[in-house]
């Protein structure tokens, strides 16, 4: 009988069923190819509890990393405590990184005490990915002093992986009611505009009120309606924005920031323009307020959009003065941090609105968006409608309340009310802050039982000063 044959799943579940351990000693015998005893290992399955793990435990040993690796994540299914002897005399004899990161997983699932010491033993595994399936298995004892004591010398591991698994572990039980019910946002912030500064708006918003937050700030003296004393001030304020966003952002829910690098201009041709790499300059200190980097989605506009910055070097072709044009900009998806995984923010939702707010048709699968750039007769820095729906549909839910504290003309507001999501927004500028008020009061636009509503900031200290 050909290996292929033998190995095939169908073959493998009878012999399962039948307790056929004959069948297994002859596929998984050490005599066979590195190849078909990695197909066998990778149809193996679910094993029986009475599976007999002599041949695997052979394999275990075998001279090919792969096969023992294989081999030992199949072992680790039968979770046998017989098994912690062999698989501690493994892990102590064992050089491979991938084959050890196995091994400590399948101690761990044995979530037996005699398996504290070995487990104990690997947080010191100079490999993170040890270190962090120790911390894995040890979780089930933590309330136990040794173990709770061997888990705080990691407080200040090098790996970052390594000690956010170690916050998440010891750090009392998350409690399973947020602050503020996850669906509700306040009523009073519903398909509202603000003409304020940013930060001392969002300074006067209740904690954990906003579902997603999409944004494009204002380019450091790109433009000349907003100008800065320096690129450093310029970074300060933006992380003191981002600062409030972070806390009225929702557990574990989304910040979308739109950005690209910005050229300033040189003085005089005995001057440089200087560039600014503004996304990815504002990126640690976004990350460093709480949020989780998730997803860097390249925008891309079509050639001709581009400022022309290649002029000279087509003439003279000479190295070094080779200046390309920038046709994209940059969408940086963050989250904001939690132990909890994304789909706990899915099951907050009843399943009407999840079903209603499911994607419909295409969608771009990869991180590479080309889509047009919008122009604009008042505003001069404005990103398509198409770009925020897109972001809209992908990162929240119908009913949530979308947030944009730098909001131009209202594009973010416009995208909202037509995927029947609620908007609060916020310009400084009150010219931007009319034009979209024009824009957004338009009748074919009004879906929602909250009408759009716009006001100064005065009056906004007023209504939150009455509760919301």
């Amino acid at each position: 009988m050909l290996l292929c044959a033998m190995a095939s799943r169908t073959l493998i579940e009878q012999a399962k069923q039948a307790r056929d351990w004959a069948f297994f000693n002859r596929v998984l015998s050490p005599n066979q190819g590195v190849k078909g005893l990695l197909q066998a290992l990778e149809q193996l399955g679910k094993l029986p509890r009475d599976f007999d793990p002599d041949p695997l435990i052979n394999l275990a040993q075998h001279p090919h990393e792969g096969v023992r690796c294989a081999a030992v994540k199949a072992l680790s299914r039968l979770e046998n405590p017989d098994l912690l002897t062999f698989l501690i005399e493994r892990l102590e004899l064992e050089t491979a990184t991938v084959v050890r990161r196995e091994l400590v997983s399948a101690i761990g699932r044995l979530r037996t005490p005699e398996a504290i010491p070995a487990l104990i033993n690997a947080l010191k595994d100079p490999d993170a990915k040890v270190a962090l399936q120790a911390v894995r298995g040890l979780f089930v004892f933590r309330d136990l002093p040794e173990v709770h004591q061997a888990l705080q010398t990691l407080t200040n591991h090098p790996n970052e992986l390594v000690r956010d698994a170690l916050h998440s572990t010891l750090q009392p039980a998350h409690s399973t009611t947020p602050p503020r019910a996850h669906l509700h946002s306040p009523d009073a912030l519903k398909n509202l505009m603000v003409c304020g500064d940013a930060l001392q708006v969002l300074r006067s918003v209740p904690d954990e009120s906003i579902h997603l937050t999409f944004t494009s700030p204002p380019y450091y003296n790109a433009r000349d309606y907003m100008l800065y004393p320096s690129y450093e001030a310029y970074l300060d304020l933006l992380t003191e924005v981002f600062r409030e966003v972070h806390r009225v952002t929702k557990e574990g829910r989304f910040f979308v920031l739109n950005t690209s690098p910005v050229l300033v201009p040189r003085m005089s041709r005995q001057h440089s323009s200087k560039r600014y790499a503004i996304p990815f300059d504002i990126h640690p200190r976004i990350v460093q307020l709480g949020f989780e980097f998730i997803d860097d989605i390249i925008w891309v506009k079509p050639a001709p959009s581009a400022k022309n910055r290649n002029g000279g070097f087509y003439q003279h072709r000479k190295p070094l003065g080779y200046k390309a044009n920038s046709v994209v900009e940059y969408v940086t998806v963050y989250r904001k941090a939690t132990p909890k995984l994304i789909d706990w923010n899915m099951r907050q939702y009843p399943e009407s609105i999840v079903e209603a707010s499911r994607v419909q048709g295409k969608y771009e699968p990869t991180n590479l968006w080309a889509i047009a750039p919008a122009a604009d007769p008042v505003h001069p820095a404005v990103f398509p409608l198409e770009l925020a729906s897109q972001v809209i549909q992908l990162y929240s839910y119908k009913g949530d309340l979308i947030l944009d504290p730098f909001a131009g003309r209202g594009t973010v507001g416009s995208a909202a009310l037509v995927l029947e999501r609620y908007f609060f927004l916020i310009e400084k500028e009150p010219t931007y802050f009319e034009y979209a008020q024009q824009i957004l009061a338009g009748g074919s636009l009004l879906q929602s039982e909250y009408r759009p509503r716009f006001m100064e900031y005065d009056k906004f200290l007023e209504l939150v000063s009455e509760g919301v």
